[in-house]
């Protein structure tokens, strides 16, 4: 677990509220990221069921890519409960070397897959 949880849920605020459209809700009693009126790209977990890490929900492209993350890191990225069916990735923030930049392009990358084609310039 993260020993200080309030600032790696600052970091994803911070990270998360700059993207466009971008709001907060608390979901399922966590901090959760949404596109406005749309869907979650990002959700806050600590010590989310006694699991006894902090972690960063976040949208892949799908089970494929969610697996290679795993494989590719299975002590940065696991999968999580409930979520995890549906092509959702954790990434631990209590890694001693947690790397900000790899998590904020992976928040990116979530609210890229779940925003609507209009607020991507596409509609």
């Amino acid at each position: 677990m993260s020993p200080d949880p309030e600032a790696d849920l600052e970091r994803l605020r911070m990270i998360a509220m700059a993207l466009p459209h971008a709001a907060e809700k608390v979901s399922h009693g966590q901090p959760a990221f949404f596109i406005e009126k749309g869907k979650i790209f990002a959700w806050f977990w600590h010590d989310h069921h006694h699991d006894g890490r902090t972690a960063i929900m976040v949208k892949t492209s799908g089970i494929e890519e969610q697996e290679m993350l795993i494989e590719m890191d299975p002590d940065l990225y696991y999968r999580p409960a409930y979520i995890g069916p549906y092509g959702w990735v954790a990434i631990r923030t209590d890694q001693p070397h947690s790397d900000w930049d790899h998590i904020a392009d992976r928040i990116a990358l979530s609210w890229d897959y779940v925003a609507p084609p209009k607020l991507k310039g596409k509609g």
